[in-house]
């Protein structure tokens, strides 16, 4: 985002050291907040040792955690805005005590958001429970209904038992008098999405879908270091298997499991990534290669077939270049991920690993069932050949907002 409005408005990208340090090596305006234990600590808050899921202790000490940065993050973000005032503040939804500054500070700010399905509405399946599909009659209608009540109850307990911290963080409520969320944006909620993808809801009044924001295709991303290509082999079939730069927990047992599937599809050139794109490692074993770091916009074209986590960035960029796809979701919001794009006929979602070798036969030799990807891939590129995003910042200062 910051790279589409750079050339037309004074953008600078405020951040942790690494975040700061990729959007340099961008060329764009940067400066780190905070240090590098606090990249360190944020690692450890996003990527633990096991799942969070669903379990109230983890996710209670995530929340600790995550209030703890975010207090120093507060500090840090209004002595910057005490020497230098921005026109309008772009926060990301996981640091919403930027929008609360900002606020403070009579600055408008707007919430970028790359899973829309996380956001509350009056109706349709909530998120965080496993991938709700939408309700189809009385009983399902009633599940949502009571699940949507359990969300916003669990979320109202968080914040009561941490009431003093999230008051001075800047959220004495969680939702305003109108029931939107206050850790949205009132005034502009971009939603890093497609809107055909998602089931159908309410919105609030805030949401503008406005694509998800990736780099060029076929070109190395700017922000990544120099590595060494993928092997890919004349003739073969090759299939991607990628768990993002999180879920370390779960990479070292897919690997054993990938190994096995490798020896049993001698045909299929296996290639799995770490998601560590600071390391140079490279191991091949026949058709088995697993790899520091695959970088999407450069190379999934060249793949048949994608496996992931169902993240916001590998979903939308196999829809960005129409990779068929098998969604084995591990955490947080990829279970909805999954949901969706199994519905939509864009990707197959896997419930059980032990069924991946079968799966990646199926999609390699049905292509058919991914009959949705061609509409995807032309909705995502209207929705960015349309440049919102840019239109409405120029819209927004013009009104003086």
């Amino acid at each position: 985002m910051a790279l589409e409005l750079a050339p037309t408005h004074r953008v600078r990208v405020l951040s942790t050291p690494a975040g700061a340090a990729e959007a340099a090596a961008c060329g764009l305006p940067a400066r780190a907040l905070l240090d590098a234990d606090a990249d360190r600590e944020l690692r450890r808050i996003s990527d633990p040792r096991h799942a969070v899921g669903s379990h109230p202790v983890h996710m209670l000490r995530q929340l600790r955690a995550a209030l703890a940065v975010m207090a120093r993050l507060r500090d840090a973000l209004e002595a910057t805005y005490a020497h230098a005032r921005p026109g309008l503040v772009i926060a990301d939804f996981t640091v919403p005590v930027a929008g609360a500054v900002a606020s403070r500070l009579g600055v408008p700010w707007w919430t970028s958001l790359p899973s829309p399905c996380v956001i509350e509405t009056p109706d349709g399946p909530p998120a965080y429970l496993g991938g709700l599909r939408p309700a189809d009659g009385p009983l399902s209608h009633a599940r949502d209904a009571a699940a949507r009540a359990l969300v916003r109850a669990f979320k109202r307990t968080l914040h009561r038992s941490h009431r003093a911290r999230m008051r001075a963080l800047g959220f004495p409520a969680l939702y305003r008098a109108d029931g939107s969320e206050a850790a949205y944006s009132p005034q502009r909620i971009l939603a890093l999405g497609l809107p055909s993808l998602e089931f159908p809801r309410r919105w609030p009044d805030a949401v503008r879908f406005v694509g998800p924001r990736l780099p060029p295709a076929g070109r190395r991303t700017p922000w990544l270091p120099e590595r060494p290509a993928p092997r890919f082999r004349a003739g073969r079939r090759h299939v991607l298997v990628t768990l993002g730069t999180h879920l370390g927990w779960a990479k070292d047992a897919l690997d054993r499991r990938l190994r096995d599937l490798a020896t049993a599809m001698p045909d299929v050139e296996i290639h799995f990534s770490d998601g560590d794109a600071q390391a140079q490692h490279h191991g091949q074993a026949g058709n088995y290669q697993r790899l520091a770091y695959v970088d999407y916009a450069q190379w999934l074209g060249r793949y048949d077939l994608v496996v992931h986590h169902g993240g916001a960035g590998i979903m939308y960029q196999c829809i960005a270049t129409a990779r068929p796809a098998i969604v084995m979701p591990q955490d947080y919001d990829q279970f909805d991920h999954a949901a969706r794009l199994d519905a939509a006929g864009a990707a197959i979602r896997l419930r059980r690993a032990d069924g991946l070798g079968e799966a990646i036969r199926d999609a390699l030799d049905a292509p058919d069932r991914f009959r949705a990807l061609p509409a995807l891939q032309a909705e995502l590129q209207r929705l960015l050949a349309a440049n919102p995003l840019a239109g409405m910042v120029d819209a927004a200062f013009a009104r003086g907002e």
